[in-house]
């Protein structure tokens, strides 16, 4: 919220209690100065909604901090039940991956996106159809702590987002075309001006081995 918001935030709590705004202009003034460093991080609606539920329940004054208090409650909340999507920036390109990593988290943290959810999915029993699936790339861990590593190993982080949603995972067999080995990316066979040929990581993993991967998901008939 800007220092600006904060005098019209303090006019509409005193709709519902007038002892909010101070008569003599000089405590009216600094008392502004006061909610707008504490507010600074808090989006004006969610001011205006705490305030009502505060006097919804509440006879006494509200203070900066019960909406303070009710904001980081709410990114918290909103940042325990998200599990970061892998970015669409390359991830050799380290400050476009955390910059977009960063972003998505920042937009959830405020509201702007809703939190990407699969803890429906992956906790506790996984459903029969995606059990082997996940036993293919690991075991689950929480949600804190596949948060704090997806930065540093995005390969993982795709391949759970990919099972979680159903969808076949294609590291989890052998690229028949780059022969890369169940786990491992493909690699595309680059040869320069100069005949030197060289073997890069391909992000998007070939045809053929996610035909494969569709057949292996694929009940047997």
């Amino acid at each position: 919220m800007t220092p600006d918001q904060i005098p019209e935030l303090l006019r509409n709590i005193s709709y519902a209690d007038p002892r909010i705004l101070p008569d003599d202009p000089k405590e009216r003034r600094g008392k502004v100065a006061m909610w707008a460093g504490i507010l600074a991080e808090v989006p004006y609606d969610f001011a205006i909604q705490a305030a009502q539920q505060h006097y919804a329940n509440s006879p006494y004054p509200l203070l900066p901090a019960d909406i303070a208090n009710q904001w980081r409650d709410t990114v918290r909340d909103r940042l325990n039940r998200h599990t970061d999507p892998t970015p669409a920036a390359d991830p050799d390109n380290v400050s476009a991956w955390r910059a977009e990593l960063l972003g998505s988290r920042n937009a959830v943290a405020t509201g702007r996106a809703n939190p990407v959810e699969y803890r429906a999915i992956t906790s506790g029993d996984p459903h029969p159809d995606l059990s082997g699936s996940l036993t293919g790339i690991g075991r689950y861990v929480p949600d804190h702590v596949r948060q704090q590593l997806a930065p540093y190993r995005p390969l993982r982080a795709e391949r759970e987002a990919t099972v979680a949603a159903g969808r076949p995972d294609p590291l989890s067999v052998k690229c028949g075309w780059c022969d890369a080995p169940t786990g491992e990316p493909c690699r595309s066979r680059v040869v320069d001006p100069k005949g030197a040929a060289t073997s890069n990581r391909r992000r998007p993993p070939h045809p053929s081995r996610l035909d494969a991967a569709r057949a292996a998901q694929e009940p047997a008939a």
